[in-house]
């Protein structure tokens, strides 16, 4: 195994559960922001403006939760990669259509992509318990904001 430039508080088992934990979910978060914007330049309907601007909210969310993750991976010694093929291969979220998208549509889309997200966020706090709770910590605030942005998401529809 390569020697690691940047040493970790965490014993080797721990770095890799958690570094794994944190890489999916990187992954996760930039492709949600990248939803966000591809329903951002493609929603229209009468309810356009507010949905939106709400999708910038989102995107804005998302982009700082992955900053948060991709730093706590790099903290603990682990490279994070938010590349495109990565993320490509490897993420968990709902795809969006391509298109004009009504706004029901885009509110549609958001609410399942968030809760998708959501259940595996929750999993993933569970899987860090035992191994970081500094991890498990910052899964936890990132989820809270999530979960924040769902209710919002739902409400639209509701």
């Amino acid at each position: 195994m390569a020697k690691y430039p940047i040493t970790s508080p965490l014993a080797d088992e721990d770095r890799d559960a958690v570094g794994a934990v944190l890489q999916a979910t990187l992954v996760d978060l930039v492709d949600l922001s990248l939803i966000g914007k591809q329903a951002h330049w493609n929603v229209i309907g009468k309810n356009f403006r507010s949905v939106h601007l709400q999708l910038d909210e989102l995107v804005v969310l998302a982009r700082n939760g992955a900053d948060q993750v991709a730093e706590r991976a790099a903290a603990i010694g682990v490279t994070p990669n938010g590349t495109a093929k990565t993320i490509a291969a490897s993420s968990g979220v709902p795809e969006i259509e391509t298109g004009w998208l009504k706004e029901d549509e885009v509110v549609k889309s958001i609410t399942t992509s968030l809760a998708s997200l959501i259940a595996r966020m929750r999993t993933r706090i569970e899987e860090t318990d035992k191994h970081d709770l500094v991890t498990q910590d910052l899964l936890i605030g990132i989820t809270q904001e999530l979960e924040q942005s769902h209710w919002m998401w739902q409400a639209q529809s509701a």
